[in-house]
């Protein structure tokens, strides 16, 4: 086997050949704050791409963008005891709000404490809440529907970039509603929103479908998911959309006037995805020579790397690679030329490092005869060789924007046949599935694939589910989601020997 741009590959060890991806690939990096990651450029384009395609989902489902406070008074969140018990161990508090100089020392000064605790934003139903409180008098208030990019902060103890950190980013949408089926609809077309949005624009299959009882957001009445199938056989929730009832309604005093004259309670809701949905793509795309962009949110989709051999003649290179670069923008598609004073084949080996989707070498012999020289980052290597291909310039210009549709399909359809088929079922007992599985060991990390199992079910809650949770959790496993799309179920349920009512999904997560 030739060598890999990586130095680590999936195989001998999945999670450092993650971490490799992200450090190689120039996405982000540690920072000095535990817990914490620094976006670097090519990362942070990648967000951006990621929320100008979602963005304008959410808006053309008529919700407007707003901003909330980053820190919410700790009454708050105590109005709603789901909700705060959910969170309890995961917040930050803010407890004093100046300095003082002792001694040559900064320290918190005592006497700067503050009346009330201060928990930084984890989530934002109670302060938004209290908001619609104030914005909702009358049922021609409603639907009231806002979208708001923030930060939230979940203080983890085990952090990865990207996948799961102290500090993350993310959209979150909040909605009142003047009925429960009008809220459900809001829920369920949100989850359509992000399955479509994963689907289309990540090229990453997943499965949508109702969380268990045990695994709803705090404070919900119902939880859904989209889940999304690693190349390590894990499970990724991709994203979330949550039907709150009236909970938060009712502890924040979110009421209306119906047609009737009388005070009712709201109907609210709540969605969002963050930034772990890089490390989804970089885990559904990857490969051992790095990352591999869908086309759709690659910063740069088509990268040209002129072959400088620093002499005269390389002037006029450049001025033919802009030419190239001019006719590609101007077909709208993201193009760099790539004239940093390194070896060519550097510059080429931190393209396909970073999933560059089109990286073009262009030397003189392409400048004399008016050719394209490329690689598809998709399909880079014909066994241990590379795959370079060679078209006109005139007809790579015409075709480019093909060529990234091709890539964009390419990747979602081999995402896809590993989801369809590392998807089990025919597993009838605990022990069955216990076996497939295999002992979790202290730390699971590395292990061999195992894709998911589907099971029948019957939508046990209470003390039930949770003894069937902790059963699960001793192998590392978790109910990941009852698919929406369900087939005909017949028999008992895997666990209680009750009729099954659906299937579920049953995987090991991050």
């Amino acid at each position: 086997m030739s060598k890999r741009a990586l130095a680590v590959t999936r195989e001998a060890n999945f999670p450092d050949w993650y971490q490799a991806v992200v450090r190689d690939g120039d996405m982000a990096e540690t920072s000095p704050v535990r817990g914490c990651m620094i976006i670097k450029p090519w990362g942070w384009g990648v967000w951006e791409r990621i929320q100008g395609e979602l963005d304008g989902r959410i808006k053309e489902t008529g919700h407007e963008n707003c901003y909330f406070p980053l820190f919410i008074p700790m009454s708050f969140i105590a109005k709603e005891a789901d909700h705060v018990e959910g969170f309890a161990k995961e917040m930050a508090v803010v407890t004093h709000h100046r300095l003082k100089n002792v001694g040559g020392k900064l320290v918190v000064d005592p006497d700067a404490k503050l009346e009330e605790p201060l928990i930084v934003r984890p989530t934002s139903e109670t302060i938004i809440g209290d908001a619609f409180q104030r914005w909702i008098k009358s049922y021609r208030d409603l639907p009231l529907l806002v979208n708001q990019w923030a930060n939230v902060v979940r203080w983890e103890m085990r952090t990865r970039l990207f996948l799961r950190t102290a500090e993350f980013l993310w959209q979150e949408g909040h909605t009142a509603h003047a009925d429960r089926d009008d809220a459900m609809a809001e829920t369920l077309k949100m989850l359509e929103v992000y399955r479509e949005f994963a689907e289309t624009v990540l090229a990453m299959p997943v499965v949508a479908g109702e969380k268990p009882a045990n695994e709803r957001f705090p404070g919900a009445d119902n939880t859904y998911s989209i889940e999304a199938m690693m190349q390590d056989g894990k499970a990724l929730q991709a994203g979330t959309s949550h039907y709150l009832g009236t909970h938060f309604a009712q502890a924040q005093n979110i009421q209306y006037q119906n047609a009737e004259g009388q005070l009712t309670f709201c109907h609210t809701t709540s969605w969002g995805v963050s930034t772990r949905l890089i490390g989804g793509v970089i885990m559904t795309h990857g490969d051992d020579d790095g990352l591999r962009l869908p086309p759709k949110i690659a910063p740069r989709q088509i990268v040209i790397v002129p072959m400088l051999r620093d002499k005269p003649e390389d002037a006029a290179l450049i001025a033919y690679c802009k030419e190239i670069e001019r006719e590609l923008k101007a077909a709208g598609i993201r193009t760099l030329v790539d004239v940093k004073p390194t070896k060519s084949a550097e510059k080429r080996w931190n393209w396909v490092r970073r999933g560059a989707p089109v990286i073009v070498e262009v030397g003189g012999r392409d400048m004399a005869g008016e050719n394209i020289t490329f690689m598809r980052r998709d399909r880079l290597r014909d066994g241990d060789k590379i795959a370079a291909l060679t078209k006109s310039r005139t007809d790579f210009v015409a075709e480019a924007a093909s060529l990234l549709d091709d890539i964009q399909s390419s990747l979602f359809s081999e995402a896809k046949a590993r989801l369809d088929g590392n998807i089990v079922t025919g597993i009838a007992t605990f022990d069955a599935l216990a076996a497939f599985f295999g002992a979790a060991a202290e730390d699971d990390e590395g292990g061999a694939f195992k894709g998911w199992v589907k099971v029948a079910w019957s939508r046990p809650e209470g003390a039930e589910l949770e003894a069937i949770a902790d059963r699960l959790k001793a192998l590392k496993l978790t109910i990941r989601n009852a698919p929406l799309a369900q087939d005909p179920v017949e028999g008992p349920c895997l666990f209680t020997g009750a009729p099954a009512k659906e299937f579920v999904l049953i995987a090991r997560a991050y």
